[in-house]
């Protein structure tokens, strides 16, 4: 029987895996991550934030250039990371990129779920309203894709799952959350027949868009990132893209700028995808046996684990 989570008893997380492996992921120097990639992962460093943005923004445009009528293709895009969103519609505008004539999509990861739905786009943390606000309203009308195009997990979310059948989704970016999860693809409660163990890996990579109970880091970590620390103010379910779909997408590109993690987190995952040790106490480190996933970091912000007194 493992451990109990340090953090939320009723709960799986990272605090519940082998000593061992925390105290080989907290050695880790930056060099020492740079040198995880191996066939099927690979690890890519930048050293301004400018060029980081950039080049997160760059593969919406990639993907979008693939497009065609006869075979449709998008990119799936996070909240948090944000920063690129405004990069993304300058480069549409400045190119002249016809996304309506590429036949272009784009799919949302995920949204806050209050009372069984999805919220509105009145909602302040609204992540549809994010993305039109930062990114779509802002590219000119004679480029912009459909509105049939734009892809959110609203409503019936198998209509929105099914949409990874119909269109190829050609990159799943993503950010890294405290319980290393992409989407809102946290670790689950401890109860029922996940009592003693979490779901085995294969099994939690079954799981397609859902509504989750969130972690109590996830609330604490959207508090202090989008809400000012009120976390009142932070929805405790989310609609999410899940893994089903994410094995649906031909490429998964996760985008490390240490706001979103920490030191230790992005270490843990970086190590457990590369040395193959899937673990759905550590979401992310599922994505080990997924073909081409990339993660992409912010060299100044990588840190260091060592005790700091502040």
């Amino acid at each position: 029987m493992r451990r109990q989570s340090l953090v939320a008893p009723g709960w799986w997380d990272y605090t519940t895996i082998d000593d061992a492996l925390v105290a080989d992921a907290a050695r880790l120097s930056a060099k020492d991550i740079e040198q995880l990639s191996r066939p099927g992962f690979k690890v890519l460093m930048y050293d301004t934030i400018e060029e980081f943005y950039l080049a997160e923004a760059l593969e919406y445009i990639e993907a979008w250039k693939q497009s065609t009528p006869a075979h449709p293709c998008g990119i799936c895009g996070p909240i948090g990371p944000t920063e690129q969103l405004p990069l993304v519609a300058r480069l549409v505008n400045s190119f002249d990129l016809n996304l309506a004539k590429l036949d272009a999509h784009f799919w949302g990861m995920d949204e806050w779920v209050i009372d069984g739905q999805a919220v509105g786009i009145d909602h302040p943390l609204s992540f549809a309203r994010c993305d039109r606000e930062l990114c779509f309203d802002r590219i000119r009308s004679d480029l912009r894709m459909p509105e049939k195009n734009l892809h959110f997990p609203f409503g019936d979310l198998q209509v929105y799952s099914k949409t990874f059948e119909r269109f190829t989704c050609k990159i799943m970016q993503g950010g890294q959350g405290e319980t290393k999860h992409w989407a809102f693809n946290d670790p689950v409660k401890r109860q029922g027949k996940y009592v003693d163990h979490p779901p085995a890996p294969e099994e939690f990579r079954r799981l397609s868009t859902r509504i989750v109970d969130l972690h109590p880091m996830t609330i604490m970590q959207n508090a202090r990132t989008s809400g000012g620390g009120n976390v009142a103010l932070v929805p405790n379910q989310a609609a999410t893209v899940g893994p089903w779909e994410t094995w649906k997408a031909e490429k998964v590109s996760i985008w490390h700028a240490g706001c979103h993690d920490n030191a230790f987190g992005m270490r843990l995952s970086a190590l457990m995808i590369a040395k193959h040790l899937p673990d759905s106490a550590v979401p992310m480190s599922l994505l080990a046996d997924h073909p081409n996933v990339q993660f992409n970091f912010f060299r100044p912000a990588i840190g260091t684990c060592q005790v700091e007194m502040h």
